[in-house]
C-alpha cells in the first residue's frame, strides 16, 4: 500500500511573527514601537528575497557608542538566511560572495562608520555595491583574468544588508533604508543580557520556523503590490513594499501596524533628514528665513540661517556656511523655468544687494520640501511698526523687510 507525504501544518505567520518581535524585546531596547515592528518584517523579508523586486537595507545608527546597534545586529544574525557578518570587507570580496555558488548570504555590515565615516575616504565602490544590491537586477560588473585576457564580468549583488555605526551614512544608502535611530539605555530600561550559547539555538529555532513559513506564503507574496499609506510614494514606497507585504501576508494587527510604523519611520527619517543638506536648505529658507516674503538680500539669508537652533550653517567643516557655498548649494536646483537658481540684484530704499527671489525658488519648495508646519494664528506683521519708521507701511515693508534681520526671524505678510 502507497502512501502519500503529509502536508506539513499551516504555520501561523502572524503569531510567529509576534514571537519574533518578542524575541527581540528580550535582548533589544529600541527607541519607538514601529522600531520593532520593522525589524521584525526585515528579519522575514529575508527569507522572501526573490518575491519582491528590492530589498530595503536596515540601518541601526546612534550619535555615540553604547547604544545596542551590534547587539540589534546580533539578534537579526539567529534569524536571517545566511548570515554574514562584515567588519571592514572590500566590495571584492562581498560581491564574490553575493554571487557564489555557496547561496546568496544576509549581510551583517557592523561599525559601518569606519567605512564611510569622515576619516574613511570615499569607499565608492563599497557604496555602488550596497547602492546595486537595492534591486533584484542589479550586477556589479568586473574586469577578470590576467592582462590581454580579461573579460567583463557580472556579478549579481542583489542581497539583503543590515548596517551599524555611528552618525549617519551617505545619501544614496540612507535613502534606500529604513533608519533605526539607536540610544542609550535609560536606567529603568532593561533588557535580557545575550548569551550566544544559549540564546542562538532559540534565534535559530525561529528562523527555521520562519523559512518553512516563507515558503509556504511565497505563491501568494510573489507579484504582489501592498496599498501603501497615503502619502508614502517613490523611494520610501520601494523601501517598505517588502515589509507591507510580508505583514499583510500574516495577517492578525501586523497589516494595520506595519503601515502605522511604516508612516511614522518615514515621517521621521523626513524630519531628521541629514541625507540632505540641500532639502535641509531649501526648507529653512522656506521655513525660517523667507516666511512669506518674496525676495531676500543673500547677507540677511546667511544672518538668519546662523540664527536658526540646531541647523547645521554655522559650522559646515568648521566654517559657517557663505555666500559662495550658498550660491553652489542652490546653484543644483533649477527655477521653474529649469534655470539654476543664481542670486539676482534686489533694489532696495537702502541699495542694490544681491540675493535671491521666492518665485525662483518655489519649483524647488514644491519638488523637494516636506510638506511646511501650519502656520500660528498670531504670527505676524508685529515686526512691521520697527521698520516703518512712520513712512508708507506698505511701501516701506515692500523694501526695508527683506533687508531687516529681525524681521526676517518672524513671520511675515505680503
Amino acid at each position: 500500500m502507497t502512501g502519500t507525504a503529509t502536508p506539513a501544518p499551516a504555520i501561523d505567520g502572524a503569531e510567529l511573527l509576534n514571537e519574533i518581535e518578542r524575541f527581540h524585546r528580550r535582548f533589544n531596547a529600541f527607541p519607538t514601537e514601529a522600531a520593532y515592528v520593522a525589524v521584525t518584517l526585515w528579519d522575514a523579508h529575508a527569507h522572501l528575497l526573490d518575491a519582491f523586486d528590492s530589498t530595503p537595507r536596515i540601518a541601526f545608527l546612534s550619535p555615540e557608542p553604547g547604544s545596542g546597534k551590534s547587539r540589534a545586529l546580533e539578534i537579526v544574525e539567529t534569524l536571517v538566511p545566511q548570515p554574514m557578518v562584515a567588519v571592514n570587507a572590500s566590495a571584492a570580496a562581498l560581491f564574490r560572495a553575493v554571487s557564489g555558488m555557496d547561496g546568496r548570504p544576509t549581510i551583517l555590515f557592523d561599525e559601518i562608520d569606519t567605512v564611510f565615516g569622515p576619516k574613511a575616504g570615499d569607499n565608492e565602490e563599497l557604496r555602488g555595491f550596497l547602492n546595486a544590491g537595492h534591486r533584484r537586477s542589479g550586477v556589479t560588473y568586473r574586469c577578470v583574468g590576467d592582462g590581454a585576457n580579461q573579460s567583463v564580468q557580472a556579478f549579481p549583488s542583489y542581497c539583503a544588508v543590515a548596517v551599524a555605526g555611528l552618525g549617519s551614512l551617505p545619501d544614496t544608502i540612507l535613502t534606500r533604508s529604513v533608519i533605526i535611530r539607536m540610544r542609550r539605555r535609560a536606567p529603568n530600561e532593561r533588557v535580557e543580557p545575550f548569551r550566544q550559547r544559549i540564546h542562538e539555538k532559540e534565534g535559530h529555532a525561529l528562523r527555521d520556523r520562519l523559512a518553512a513559513w516563507a515558503e509556504q506564503v511565497r505563491p501568494a507574496v510573489e507579484g504582489k503590490w501592498p496599498d501603501m499609506p497615503q502619502g508614502i510614494t517613490d523611494r520610501p514606497a520601494d523601501v517598505w513594499e517588502p515589509l507591507l507585504t510580508i505583514a499583510d501576508a500574516a495577517g492578525g494587527t501586523w497589516p494595520q501596524r506595519a503601515r502605522a510604523a511604516c508612516v511614522e519611520l518615514v515621517n521621521a527619517a523626513a524630519e531628521d533628514d541629514k541625507a540632505s543638506l540641500g532639502i535641509r536648505l531649501l526648507t529653512d529658507l522656506r521655513d525660517h528665513v523667507f516666511q512669506g516674503a518674496d525676495r531676500m538680500p543673500t547677507a540677511v539669508i546667511l544672518e538668519c540661517l546662523n540664527a536658526i537652533e540646531d541647523a547645521p550653517w554655522g559650522d559646515l567643516g568648521g566654517k559657517p556656511l557663505t555666500s559662495r557655498g550658498l550660491s553652489r548649494m542652490l546653484g543644483e536646483y533649477v527655477t521653474g523655468d529649469n534655470k539654476p537658481i543664481k542670486p539676482r540684484p534686489i533694489r532696495t530704499a537702502s541699495g542694490v544687494p544681491r540675493g535671491y527671489y521666492a518665485e525662483d525658488l518655489a519649483d524647488a519648495w514644491t519638488r523637494y520640501c516636506p510638506p511646511p508646519p501650519p502656520k500660528s494664528a498670531t504670527s505676524a506683521t508685529a515686526a512691521t511698526p520697527q521698520l516703518t519708521d512712520g513712512a508708507d507701511v506698505a511701501d516701506e515693508a515692500a523694501s526695508i523687510r527683506y533687508i531687516t534681520p529681525a524681521s526676517a526671524t518672524t513671520a511675515r505678510s505680503a
